[in-house]
C-alpha cells in the first residue's frame, strides 16, 4: 500500500471512529422528550446554531470538532458536580489519541484545545453557541420537563451561562422572556423558530446504519458526519473548492427531510430517489423550513441548498461526492448495511453512488471500490 493509500485509510479510519459520537447519550433530550439527545446530533445542531447567528468557518470547525473526547469520557452534564481537573486531563489525552489517528493531526488537535480555552474570538463565539443550544432546546420545547427548566434556570443565574448577561443579553433576555412564558418577535424569535424546527431532524431515519450496525442513523447525526468528512477529507477536493461553504452546505442539505423523510437511493431498485414527486416535495418543504428564517438569511440559506441539489459548482460536486460517499463507508464497517437489505448489486453501486464519488472526487473512489468491490465478490 502506497503513502497515499496509507493516509486515505488513516482518514477513513478515523471517521469511522467519529461514528461512535452518535451513541454517547448527553442529559438533555430532544424537543418532543422521545429520548436523550446524542453527542453527534448535538455538534450538528450546534454547528447550525453557528451558522444562523453569524460564527466564521473557523468557529464552526470546532463545533464539529469539539465533542469528539465524548467518545472515551462520555458527557458530563454541567448540573452535576465533577472533578474538573481530572475531567480536562482525561478529554486531553482522548483528543491526543483521536486526533492522533490522523495524518497532520496536529492541526486538528491544536483547533480543538483552542477551543477549550475559549479565549479566541472564534473559540469565544463557538462556546457561545455550545452554550445557548441546550438551554433554548428546554425553552422552545413544546412541553418542558420541570428539572430541565430548573437546571436552566440556575445556569443563567451563576452557571456557564450567566457570562451571557454581559455577552449576548439579546439572548440572554429572550430565554428570560420564554421561562416566563413570553414568545420572541422579531428576527431573533424567527431565528429560534427555525432552530427548534430543525430539532425534528434527529427524529428522521435512514436506511444506512452506524458503523457498528447497532441501528439506524438519522439525518442530524449524518449531516454532522458529513460535515467532519469534509474537514477530514478536504485535500481530496477538486480545484475551485472552498471547504467552508462545502461544510455550510452539508449542515443544511438533509434539513428538507423534516416535511418529506429520507428516500433511500437503492429503494425501488432506484427508481424513487430524486424522481419528479420527490424533487417538487423537497422544494416546497425548503421553502416552507428556510423561509422561517429572516427574509434575507432564509433566501441565502435556501440558495445554498439549491447549489447543493443542483450539483453543478466545485462546491456542490465535492459535497455531493461526500454525501454519497459516507454511506459506502457505513455499509463497509457494518459488513453490507442498506446494500443487503435492498440487495444492491456491484453495478448499481458504481452508477448510483461510484460515479458521483468519482466526479468530485475521484481519489476517494478508488479506495472505496477497492473495498465495496472486495464486499460484494464474497460468496452468498
Amino acid at each position: 500500500m502506497n503513502e497515499e493509500e496509507t493516509g486515505t485509510g488513516r482518514r477513513f479510519g478515523f471517521l469511522c471512529e467519529a461514528d461512535r459520537l452518535k451513541s454517547v447519550e448527553r442529559a438533555n433530550v430532544l424537543m418532543d422528550l422521545s429520548r436523550p439527545e446524542n453527542s453527534a446530533e448535538h455538534s450538528w445542531h450546534v454547528a447550525l446554531y453557528a451558522m444562523v447567528f453569524g460564527a466564521s468557518d473557523r468557529a464552526i470547525a470546532m463545533l464539529l470538532l469539539h465533542d469528539l473526547v465524548e467518545i472515551d469520557v462520555g458527557d458530563h452534564p454541567i448540573h452535576l458536580n465533577h472533578d474538573a481537573a481530572a475531567l480536562a486531563a482525561a478529554e486531553d489525552a482522548a483528543a491526543r489519541r483521536l486526533f492522533g489517528m490522523l495524518p497532520g493531526g496536529d492541526a486538528a488537535l491544536a483547533l480543538w484545545r483552542e477551543f477549550e480555552a475559549g479565549q479566541s474570538a472564534d473559540a469565544r463565539m463557538a462556546k457561545r453557541m455550545d452554550h445557548v443550544q441546550p438551554m433554548f432546546q428546554v425553552l422552545l420545547a413544546p412541553a418542558p420537563l420541570a428539572d430541565h427548566l430548573a437546571i436552566v434556570r440556575d445556569n443563567m443565574d451563576g452557571g456557564r451561562a450567566a457570562r451571557l448577561w454581559e455577552e449576548w443579553p439579546e439572548a440572554m433576555a429572550a430565554a428570560r422572556d420564554f421561562l416566563a412564558g413570553c414568545g420572541v418577535a422579531g428576527d431573533l424569535g424567527r431565528r429560534l423558530a427555525f432552530l427548534a424546527e430543525a430539532d425534528q431532524l434527529k427524529s428522521v431515519y435512514r436506511a444506512s446504519t452506524l458503523c457498528d450496525a447497532s441501528r439506524h442513523e438519522n439525518s442530524a447525526e449524518h449531516s454532522w458526519h458529513l460535515a467532519l468528512y469534509a474537514l477530514v477529507l478536504a485535500g481530496y477536493a477538486g480545484p475551485g473548492v472552498e471547504i467552508g461553504r462545502v461544510i455550510r452546505m452539508l449542515i443544511l442539505h438533509d434539513l428538507v427531510e423534516i416535511d418529506t423523510g429520507d428516500v433511500p437511493i437503492h429503494s425501488a431498485n432506484g427508481a424513487a430517489h430524486h424522481g419528479a414527486a420527490q424533487l417538487a416535495a423537497e422544494a416546497a418543504a425548503a421553502a416552507r423550513i428556510f423561509g422561517l428564517l429572516p427574509d434575507a438569511q432564509g433566501q441565502a440559506f435556501r440558495a445554498l441548498w439549491a447549489e447543493f441539489e443542483e450539483n453543478e459548482t466545485p462546491d456542490a460536486v465535492f459535497a455531493k461526492s461526500l454525501d454519497r460517499a459516507q454511506p459506502v463507508m457505513q455499509n463497509i464497517a457494518a459488513g453490507g448495511g442498506s446494500w443487503i437489505a435492498y440487495d444492491v448489486t456491484y453495478a448499481q453501486l458504481v452508477e448510483r453512488v461510484g460515479s458521483r464519488i468519482e466526479r468530485g472526487a475521484p481519489r476517494l473512489w478508488g479506495w472505496l471500490d477497492a473495498r465495496a468491490h472486495g464486499f460484494f465478490e464474497k460468496p452468498s
